[in-house]
């Protein structure tokens, strides 16, 4: 299926550039005509995705965060790329609770949040080379469930 519209976003891997990545997203989305309850999944769970590549792919290092956003349909597909050290092991980290980094007083729960708001999660990741998280999201209004929210 061919996107309808798509967006791809670069930026340093700073916390101070979440909120820029969480409303650009949202932005871009919102030509979809998304409830207000759609566009507040979306910011959370990219929110949270761009914050594991800050914190855990880069850590201590500074690199280049990449999101991708296609519109379809019925849908958005949301990556969040980036060129960090990756994850050992993805379905551990996708446990709720685990984190890799309890001394920053992490919840763990990053990867579950994700999956609370989102329709589908994906993760690859590659140890020394990075990680995509997938993110979609189906729209209702477009899947004719209208009369909600």
């Amino acid at each position: 299926m061919k996107a309808k519209n798509e967006v791809r976003i670069e930026f340093l891997s700073k916390s101070q550039n979440e909120a820029f990545a969480r409303v650009a997203v949202a932005a871009f989305a919102a030509q979809m005509d998304p409830t207000l309850e759609e566009i507040a999944d979306i910011k959370t769970a990219v929110s949270e995705a761009v914050t594991n590549a800050i914190i855990h792919g880069y850590e201590d290092s500074e690199g280049v965060v990449r999101i991708n956003a296609r519109l379809y349909d019925d849908k958005i597909v949301i990556e969040v790329i980036d060129n960090g050290k990756g994850i050992e092991d993805v379905e551990l980290a996708r446990q709720p609770l685990y984190t890799s980094k309890p001394e920053l007083e992490r919840s763990g729960m990053g990867f579950t949040v994700m999956e609370t708001f989102m329709d589908e999660v994906e993760v690859t990741s590659s140890v020394g080379k990075g990680t995509c998280v997938r993110l979609t999201k189906r729209f209702k209004k477009a899947n004719g469930e209208m009369g909600r929210g």
